[in-house]
């Protein structure tokens, strides 16, 4: 692995600044009627569906599942992450059922679970888990942040799913300080935290090597805002995943490019991640929104789509409304209602005011359209299948 900056690709300051202060890559404010409760005693966030190999979603009986990062709802939804586990929920033409918290008691080698993603073999039962260990179980608080993995049961019963029969979970791969910085900080700067963390499985059909994106920090560089998309390998599944040169820098540009994912479509590699406002260098009209890159294979070399990269944000009338896009195999976009219906209002020193507007739930779905290096939103509608 080579740790320069000159072996990947950079996502530059001039990329980011053509983007339009109220284009048609943003999103519509979201009513009233758009923010439904998953479950009104719990908040939900970060999302993944449960997906084939090939990154197709999984449907049964015309439901699709997904996993959310949730808590109860607390009096002050910013202490959700310092808590968050995995749950189970569903989706039909009925909305959102919550099915129950993913793994059991103790289960997690963190003190808290955070965001990965969901393969399912093709016996629609043998469900493998990547997942993000933060701080360590019956530990003192930290963000350290680790890669794990584990396989176990998904089983549907009438209105019923569950997951059991978790493995022990084992440490996917591990920061080499060197390319990748070691996400090993005690307290949260201001800054925001280093990242190694949100694995997202791909398999590249091209090569059958399977891969785990994630979100890390440049080891090689100081700068503050030291964004990278990782990557890990393996050439076939019982092989041990190796660490490779980082696909997207954003040195200088931004600090931290969240649950990186690639899907496929007619032929090219969309690399998708999400990112807020707040992570990009000063003076750059970037939005909090969902991002992406495109290349005809997966050794690049990447380029952003729209020319800046960005596909979908949100409404300059309210940034924070929502977050974490995830992008699934069918060109379906789901995410989580952060921060809505403020009108103008900084929640960030007001408690009530964060109780009040967080939504805590599913976004509504979107489409998207693909035609090469352009990527744009087509309009709404649940995912079917």
């Amino acid at each position: 692995m080579n740790p320069s900056p000159h072996a990947l690709t950079h996502w530059s300051a001039q990329q980011v600044a053509t983007i339009a202060a109220d284009g048609t890559d943003r999103l519509p404010v979201l009513t009233a009627s758009d923010i439904v409760p998953i479950d009104p005693a719990h908040d939900f966030w970060d999302m993944w569906q449960i997906a084939r190999a090939d990154g197709s979603t999984v449907f049964v009986d015309g439901r699709s599942y997904w996993f959310f990062l949730g808590t109860p709802r607390f009096d002050d939804p910013e202490a959700r992450h310092d808590a968050a586990r995995i749950y189970l929920t569903s989706h039909g033409s009925d909305g959102w059922r919550l099915h129950g918290t993913t793994f059991p008691d103790g289960f997690s080698p963190g003190s808290r679970e955070w965001s990965g993603s969901a393969v399912l073999a093709k016996d629609g039962e043998t469900l493998t888990m990547y997942f993000t260990a933060a701080g360590r179980r019956d530990g003192p608080h930290s963000f350290e942040q680790r890669l794990f993995e584990t396989v176990g049961r998904f089983l549907v019963e009438g209105e019923d799913a569950r997951t059991d029969n978790w493995s022990p979970p084992i440490e996917s791969v591990a920061a080499d300080g060197k390319c990748y910085r070691v996400a090993d900080e005690v307290k949260a700067p201001a800054t925001g935290i280093k990242g190694f963390r949100d694995p997202g499985f791909f398999r590249d059909p091209a090569t059958g090597h399977d891969h785990l994106l994630f979100v890390g920090s440049a080891a090689w560089t100081d700068a503050q805002l030291d964004g990278l998309i990782g990557i890990a390998s393996r050439d076939r599944p019982d092989a041990p995943w190796q660490l490779g040169t980082p696909l997207v820098d954003a040195i200088g540009v931004n600090s931290e490019l969240e649950r990186p994912h690639i899907i496929l479509r007619d032929g090219l590699y969309y690399l998708f991640w999400s990112t807020q406002a707040k992570r990009f260098a000063p003076g750059l009209p970037a939005p909090t929104g969902l991002y992406a890159m495109v290349a005809e294979r997966m050794t690049g070399p990447w380029r952003p789509v729209n020319g800046s990269g960005l596909v979908a944000g949100n409404p300059t009338a309210e940034p924070t409304q929502a977050y974490c896009w995830w992008v699934t195999g069918e060109g379906q976009v789901a995410a989580f209602v952060d921060y809505a219906g403020l009108n103008g209002a900084d929640a960030s020193a007001d408690v009530t005011l964060r109780r009040a507007r967080f939504g805590g739930t599913a976004a509504p779905f979107f489409q998207l359209d693909f035609a090469g290096d352009r990527v744009t939103i087509a309009g709404s509608g649940a995912p079917t299948g």
